[in-house]
């Protein structure tokens, strides 16, 4: 069963289509960041490390401003798959953001983004066939629920150096569920910020 979903985003042109795929258990990571390293134009994906990444919304934004700054030629980075591996980030750096953020050679679960744009069009058959032939790991639903299995809540956290969700020595009880969507309101905030503050 393929998962791959084709979104397009409101407010961006109608031909810029963003697929994504999600796996898991993914066997050569090693492989695959070598070939982003080497430049290899096959691999022109964005490929994030999906035990940072906290929910469906934080991945799309993160696509959205990578998108809309490649419309308005504000891109940061090489591409617009990098760019969505940037945009993920609180602070500017695009070193730190890679190293954060995308692939490694130990990532076990794997988000992956492609852009279609008028430029360079490529179909969902067509992601679908390449991601399945070259990545050796199980493919999964992209949805809030799959991510929650797959995030390091530490690791997030110390990245957006946040502390836990209850204020200095306050002892409130929160739902699992409020604190997700807390947590996933500050990123958001950074992600967004990010720029206009550093």
């Amino acid at each position: 069963m393929a998962y791959l979903q084709s979104i397009t985003l409101e407010h961006l042109p109608a031909d810029y289509t963003i697929h994504i795929a999600l796996f898991q258990d993914v066997k050569n990571a090693s492989f695959l960041h070598q070939q982003l390293l080497a430049g290899n134009t096959d691999f022109e994906y964005a490929l994030i490390d999906a035990s940072v990444v906290v929910s469906k919304l934080q991945a799309l934004a993160a696509a959205y401003r990578a998108v809309n700054d490649l419309v308005e030629n504000r891109l940061k980075s090489r591409n617009v798959h990098a760019e969505i591996v940037f945009s993920l980030s609180p602070n500017n750096n695009i070193a730190e953001s890679f190293r954060r953020f995308g692939i490694t050679p130990t990532t076990t679960n794997l988000l992956i983004m492609k852009v279609s744009t008028p430029s360079l069009p490529t179909t969902s058959e067509a992601v679908q066939d390449h991601l399945v032939a070259s990545i050796q790991g199980i493919q999964v639903a992209f949805g809030d629920e799959v991510l929650a299995g797959m995030t390091d809540l530490a690791r997030v956290r110390k990245i957006y150096k946040l502390n836990s969700s209850s204020a200095k020595g306050a002892k409130i009880s929160v739902s699992a569920d409020v604190e997700k969507k807390e947590l996933e309101m500050v990123i958001l905030g950074s992600m967004a910020l990010r720029g206009a503050t550093n």
